[in-house]
């Protein structure tokens, strides 16, 4: 691309989008594939051998895929062919046979490949991504997800250097070759789209192991990890052993092929990748043992495990007919890992950590310039597509359908979508129809959630009438306007309620139901419960029921009751997020009007009850005092005053630090684990509180911290508990930070995983040297620019999690920033359109700040060859 020099310039030179409308089905079909490589580090050769054949359109021409290719033979029935045009994206062939064999040869450069996508070098072995547009890096191909056909592969390399070479299917055949090579063949039976095939060639050890499925098929399991890693895979052996048994129980899906095998590698964009038979992991999502992984990475590994393994029917034996379909098998997926994770572990913890996403990340994507409904309309660069909303506000589609229809009937539906579909390219539509028809209820209306983007405002106001002994309810839903959408139309919103008296007792709702799903079909409605013998207190939207942000008049003593009472225990938790948020926005505006902070005692006594309660899971408590983040709470505002939100939460949680350390004390003490570490779900919860404590003792008491974090350091016998410590050094700015930083870092710095973690505290400190530290880190020893991994901890982290000074009023954090942007413009444009994020969602900053970020957007769209990923987010983002 040209250098643009302003953004009205920028718009009139935007590539096209592409459009859902405009999808049409291919003139060719590809019946089947034969691949061969010829692996070398800056010369591999590709050879790839189709029998397509013409399905419509007369004499018209064929194109396929393809970029950054050099074209070394172009064969047709075997004879060489000469009536093509090399063209941007792709070659187009003409006066084609109705029925041919296609043999195409190129030549490409792995080593040279930072942008990770297609066939590159991930340290010293060879790896793919080939979704979604990856695989037309590697040779000329009808590269769309409709196009499904069966694979062989056959690679060759060097012996010594690359002794495992794998792919999809099955083994067929291996041998030697001349020079120090040798070769593996293997066959996938069923027939995929491009984006699924991988390829992976290295030294690794190997995890071998097997699982034996419901109808007595025995299937060989390897887990292939860079040498030395050993050690670190048994939780992701039996992770995968779980998930398989999971979707047996839960979904009755069995595995198919007689083999199923996962790589881990260190340089990788995503967190994995599904391929058929061959996933290709982040090592991030492998690896851990109890000295060097957390147990939130125990979790989640369990998760990420989970997801790619269910991809094998939601994804890969039913696919997306086009990739505005993504969320089709995204957040269908999502979904069944989520409930996955919540049949293993705690289903309220996971809940509300499923909700914390869609609060502090997707509500703002929502709201920002990248606005889109979870199947987009249009689409300029498919990159950027793979985000919260496709996969995370998909995820609460799918759950709000299983509200709707309850377990039964959704699992009919499901049944019904395999049956019908196995073996296809489909749609959204496709999946509805499966489930409306399964169920014999119509959801031609809730269809809107896949069509329509933003976050519903519901407005919730309510009526007792003494004389009739009934209670009513009303619903307003709004749909605001997006940047993507002006007009909107009413949702099917499903509505989950309990009603609970003076005494906390759940309300009878009818036949014994003590809680109910409403259907809220309309712009405004009104719902009647009689028999009500005093107004209640309503819980609403109990376990997060829809993705919508309602308003109810809650009193303080109304969500004292919700906390207290609830049978929900995620609705409690949100009860307690509510009553803080009330009180972090009143504060906010205290500081604007020039008043002193306020905090009533009843808020602090309603949080000592949780904190004390012997009834409560630790893991629920230790959540109900992990508060919204200072990104999310900018969700609360019309505008944002940077400088007094933060004032705002630290007051407040100061103050719970100090009125509350006593109990604080007594519960850190109370649930220290002195036993073997163990990954289950009781200690989880345990250490969990554990470390909340500690984090708030760092803010009251840090000499008592101080020795505590020195202490806890000493005695630790797994990770999460060392980083704990770390953590509350970091954050309450203790005297032993730097020797204990410095100490970690010593006996880690070889360890790129672990140091993930100490990079990410480095780059959320609180303090007005943080930006100056963090430039002076892309020196250390173990950060590496090209590593996804240790980008994203240091950078990221810093852009998301330190939202203060990533805001700071010189604008310095905005420069920074964009000058990764620039440098990684050219290297990895999928990490760079990933770290943009929160510089274009600036709507809601002031005046100032919007100017500074402005300048910083326009700087963007002046580098020479700015890459689609980054130009379709910074002129949607200048546009506004």
């Amino acid at each position: 691309m040209s250098k643009i020099s302003s953004i009205e310039e920028c718009i009139e030179k935007k590539p096209q989008e592409k459009y859902l409308a405009d999808y049409q089905p291919s003139d060719f079909l590809v019946e089947c594939l034969d691949l061969e490589f010829d692996l070398f580090d800056e010369n591999t050769r590709v050879k790839a051998i189709s029998v397509m054949k013409r399905v419509a359109g007369g004499e018209s021409s064929l194109f396929l895929f393809g970029e950054q290719l050099k074209l070394i033979a172009l064969l047709v029935n075997g004879e060489t062919f000469e009536h093509y045009k090399l063209v941007e994206g792709g070659i187009e062939l003409f006066h084609l046979p109705t029925h041919f064999t296609l043999e195409i040869e190129t030549e490409i450069n792995p080593l040279e490949n930072r942008a990770f996508e297609g066939l590159y070098k991930s340290g010293e072995a060879f790896c793919t991504q080939c979704e979604a547009e990856g695989f037309r890096r590697i040779t000329y191909y009808l590269d769309r997800p409709d196009i499904l056909t069966k694979f062989s592969t056959k690679i060759s390399a060097d012996k010594t250097l690359y002794p495992s070479l794998l792919s999809n299917g099955n083994r067929v055949e291996s041998g030697d070759l001349a020079h120090g090579r040798h070769f593996v063949k293997w066959v996938d039976p069923f027939p995929k789209p491009a984006y699924l095939f991988a390829l992976v060639a290295g030294i690794f050890d190997c995890l071998t192991d097997s699982f034996t499925t419901k109808s007595g098929r025995r299937v060989a399991l390897e887990l292939f990890v860079d040498k030395g890693n050993l050690d670190k895979t048994a939780h992701a052996m039996l992770s995968l052993k779980k998930s398989m048994k999971w979707d047996e129980d839960r979904f009755n899906l069995e595995y198919d092929l007689d083999i199923y095998m996962i790589v881990a590698v260190d340089f990788f964009n995503m967190g994995a990748m599904e391929n058929k038979g061959l996933n290709v992991f982040n090592s991030k999502f492998v690896l851990a043992n109890a000295q060097s992984a957390t147990d939130q990475d125990y979790l989640s590994i369990e998760a990420v495990i989970g997801h790619e393994y269910f991809h094998n029917w939601t994804g890969n034996r039913i696919t997306c007919r086009d990739w505005f379909q993504l969320s089709l098998k995204e957040g269908l997926t999502v979904f069944r890992d989520q409930e996955f994770s919540s049949d293993m572990g705690s289903r309220t913890v996971n809940r509300i950590a499923n909700v914390k996403i869609m609060r502090n990340h997707q509500f703002a994507e929502d709201a920002g310039p990248m606005s889109h409904p979870i199947r987009p309309a249009s689409v300029m660069e498919m990159n950027n597509f793979y985000t919260v909303t496709v996969y995370d506000k998909g995820s609460e589609v799918i759950r709000m359908l299983h509200t709707l229809l309850g377990e039964q009937k959704f699992q009919q539906g499901m049944a019904l979508y395999v049956e019908r579909h196995d073996g296809q390219a489909v749609t959204c539509d496709d999946f509805v129809a499966a489930m409306t028809d399964a169920s014999g209820i119509d959801l031609t209306l809730f269809k809107r959630w896949y069509s329509q983007s933003g976050t519903p405002q519901v407005n919730v106001t309510d009526h007792f009438d003494v004389q009739t002994n009934s209670y009513q309810i009303t619903f307003k839903q709004k749909n605001l306007p997006t940047a993507d959408q002006q007009k909107k139309q009413p949702l099917h919103i499903p509505v989950d309620i309990e009603l609970l008296d003076k005494v906390g007792k759940a309300v009878d709702l009818g036949h014994g139901k003590m809680s109910k799903v409403l259907s809220l079909t309309q712009k405004e409605q009104t719902f009647v419960f009689k028999n009500i013998s005093e107004k209640p207190v309503p819980c609403l939207f109990r376990g997060f029921s829809a993705p919508v942000k309602y308003q109810y008049a809650y009193s303080n003593e109304n969500l004292l009751h919700l906390i207290n009472f609830s049978s929900d225990e995620f609705s409690r938790w949100d009860a307690g997020q509510t009553l803080f948020n009330k009180y972090l926005v009143k504060n906010v505006q205290l500081i604007q009007a020039g008043k002193a902070f306020s905090l009533p005692t009843l808020f602090v006594d309603a949080f000592r009850a949780t904190l004390t309660s012997e009834q409560l899971d630790p893991a629920l408590i230790a959540d109900m005092f992990e508060f919204i983040s200072e990104s999310g709470a900018m969700e609360l505002f019309d505008s944002v005053d940077i400088e007094a939100l933060h004032k705002a939460r630290e007051y407040i949680l100061n103050q719970l630090a100090e009125q509350l350390q006593t109990e604080f004390v007594t519960i850190y003490h109370r649930s220290q684990l002195n036993a073997e570490y163990q990954p289950k779900t009781a200690d989880i919860a345990l250490r969990k509180l554990a470390n909340c404590a500690l984090l708030f003792i760092a803010k009251s008491d840090k000499k008592l911290a101080n020795t505590l974090v020195l202490k806890q350091i000493h005695f630790a016998n797994n990770m999460t508990d060392h980083l704990g410590a770390l953590q509350a050094a970091n954050s309450g700015k203790l005297n032993c930070r730097n020797t204990v930083m410095s100490d970690f870092d010593e006996k880690w710095f070889e360890n790129g995983l672990v140091m993930d973690k100490w990079f990410a505290l480095q780059a959320s400190l609180s303090n007005d040297l943080v930006l100056e530290n963090i430039k002076k880190l892309f020196d250390h020893r173990s950060f590496d620019y090209n590593n996804p991994n240790r980008l994203r901890a240091l950078v990221g982290s810093f852009v998301n999690n330190n939202s203060y000074y990533f805001h700071a009023s010189d604008g310095s954090g905005y420069q920074f920033l964009t000058d990764q942007l620039i440098k990684l413009n050219s290297q990895n444009p999928q990490v760079a359109a990933r770290l943009i994020t929160p510089l274009i969602q600036f709507k809601r900053l002031d005046a100032p700040r919007i100017a500074l970020i402005k300048v910083q957007l326009n700087r963007l769209l002046k580098i020479e060859n700015l890459s689609l990923d980054l130009f379709e987010k910074v002129s949607k983002a200048l546009a506004q």
